[in-house]
């Protein structure tokens, strides 16, 4: 029987809701820098034209697009636990299927494959969510912080296991794609010790909260969804490029793994001050802060094509999106109504995994087919960020001004 949502609000069920979810984060979320790191470099062996090589990674975005919101609708009836073992379980089949476009040399099917790991990378978003349902209004910040920081253990697997597994098989990067079905299956038994409340069903003549179009049109919303967007779909811009131009600038692959592996450290290890600072200076500096920190990883990128650079712009490109993104996602739940939070969440994900869409696709041809070099492609992937950056600030400053007016 489902629980209901009349719980003392002491924080230690929220405590225990977190160290599940950061152990999740450690295993399951280890396949992201996984296939980030490899499955450009396979497109570009399986896929016609250089141009789609980063296509894999976009069908797995676009996956997780749209499957954002049956997710949280899944979620929202029947409760967290069985939308992140659903999730899990899309990844290891999604990861079954790449394996097989893999071994038969199709990139048709490996692309299928991703678009279906795509679930598993949607139920992932919901983490952060989860994290805040049982936690006060005091500890959310932080429990928001403490399971993205879980991501530092995945950071570590993750590229540790593309080093061994990539070329332990005769077929390349087949052994990788056999170690994440593994990591989806053992991570599955992980959410049986998470215990979070389903909403109870509205019962007729209660309040069902906002609509879709009431939601979106709410300022505090439409900017921690542009933000939250903006932030993530720019990290994934460069972050999907990054082993191609490592790659393409003479350096090993080894070293590609070894940068995916500082940037997604950087994008969890400031995860353990984050809800600090937020609960200091409040979310939507955080955000500002993330947006110029993000700009400036895209100016070292463009300064060099040396491993510095590399190392450098995307440690920055990670602390920048775990400012913006958290920063907005703390925004977002701020303002949550419980009858509301299934639809609210769905749709933030929609949009942001749409923006995240857009960014990937966008990648590999900005990478391949924008110059006639690996350099001038790497530029002007980074080029790309600023009219975004500059949408996410407008939408920002827009906000504080807004709410300026109105405590005047």
């Amino acid at each position: 029987m489902p629980m209901t949502m009349s719980l003392a609000h002491d924080d230690r069920l929220a405590k225990r809701n977190v160290a599940v979810l950061v152990a999740a984060q450690a295993i399951l979320g280890a396949q992201l820098p996984m296939v980030f790191t490899v499955a450009g470099l396979a497109g570009t062996t399986l896929s016609p034209n250089r141009c789609w090589a980063t296509l894999p990674i976009t069908c797995m975005v676009i996956g997780s697009m749209l499957t954002a919101t049956p997710i949280s609708a899944l979620m929202q009836r029947h409760g967290r636990r069985a939308g992140f073992a659903f999730g899990a379980l899309g990844g290891a089949v999604g990861a079954a299927i790449g394996a097989a476009g893999l071994m038969t040399g199709s990139f048709l099917v490996f692309c299928l494959g991703a678009l279906v790991s795509g679930i598993y990378m949607s139920a992932q978003g919901f983490y952060r969510f989860a994290a805040a349902d049982t936690a006060s209004e005091a500890f959310r910040p932080k429990a928001i912080s403490w399971v993205m920081a879980g991501g530092l253990l995945s950071a570590v697997i993750g590229p540790q296991l593309v080093k061994v597994t990539a070329e332990s098989m005769v077929v390349p990067f087949l052994g990788t794609y056999v170690a994440v079905i593994v990591l989806n299956l053992v991570g599955v038994f992980l959410f049986a010790a998470l215990s979070i409340p389903t909403p109870p069903a509205a019962a007729p003549g209660d309040a069902a909260g906002r609509s879709r179009s009431e939601l979106i049109r709410t300022p505090v919303i439409a900017v921690a969804m542009i933000c939250a967007a903006v932030s993530y779909a720019l990290m994934n811009l460069v972050m999907t490029s990054s082993p191609l131009a490592v790659v393409g600038s003479g350096f090993a692959t080894s070293n590609a793994a070894d940068i995916v592996s500082a940037h997604v450290l950087a994008m969890y290890a400031p995860s353990f001050v984050t809800g600090h600072i937020i609960a200091r200076f409040g979310a939507k500096r955080v955000i500002a802060a993330g947006l110029v920190i993000l700009a400036l990883a895209g100016s070292v990128a463009i300064a060099g094509i040396r491993l510095e650079n590399f190392f450098g712009a995307m440690i920055l490109l990670g602390i920048g999106w775990n400012f913006g993104f958290i920063g907005a996602t703390t925004l977002l739940t701020s303002i949550q109504r419980p009858a509301e939070r299934g639809r609210l969440q769905g749709l933030n994900d929609f949009v942001v995994f749409g923006g995240v869409t857009l960014a990937s696709l966008s990648s590999g041809g900005l990478m391949n087919c924008s110059g006639g070099s690996v350099q001038t492609g790497w530029q002007m992937v980074n080029l790309a960020m600023l009219p975004f950056l500059v949408l996410a600030g407008a939408a920002l400053i827009w906000l504080w001004r807004q709410e300026g007016a109105a405590r005047a």
